[in-house]
């Protein structure tokens, strides 16, 4: 299960709106081996296209190691689909590096409804988490 505060939930589907009809996508970090998701850093979709999305490899060299001197590690990973529903791609399972993440997808193809999904992949198995929504204070 993803346990995710509302703030951030907000800012990740506020930035999947903002970057639509362009995927938007960044990481949630959080102290290593915490599964806490705390720290929201939006990214650049590196290829500004509605269909795939691409870190920046400069800004992602930058995060990953600013996360690593901070004893810190991408506790969600998420990206929009502006067209379809929130559920992984074959690219976005392939791509999946990152066995401890939670995939987060958020579909903008509806514009007053929010479909925001999380998902574990491991070894290019995709499961779906429920995803609770809890206070800051918690």
């Amino acid at each position: 299960m993803l346990t995710i505060d509302r703030a951030t939930y907000d800012s990740i589907v506020a930035h999947a709106r903002r970057d639509h009809p362009d995927e938007a996508c960044g990481v949630v970090a959080g102290p290593a081996g915490s599964d806490r998701p705390l720290r929201f850093v939006p990214m650049t979709n590196a290829e500004r296209s509605p269909t795939f999305y691409r870190f920046d490899s400069m800004e992602q060299f930058k995060v990953w190691k600013e996360m690593d001197d901070r004893d810190e590690e991408p506790v969600v990973i998420y990206h929009s689909h502006t067209a379809t529903e929130a559920y992984p791609s074959r690219t976005d399972v392939s791509l999946a590096s990152e066995p401890n993440a939670h995939y987060v997808l958020v579909s903008t193809r509806a514009p007053d409804t929010v479909e925001f999904r999380s998902y574990r992949i491991v070894d290019e198995v995709v499961t779906e988490e429920e995803v609770r929504l809890v206070s800051q204070e918690e």
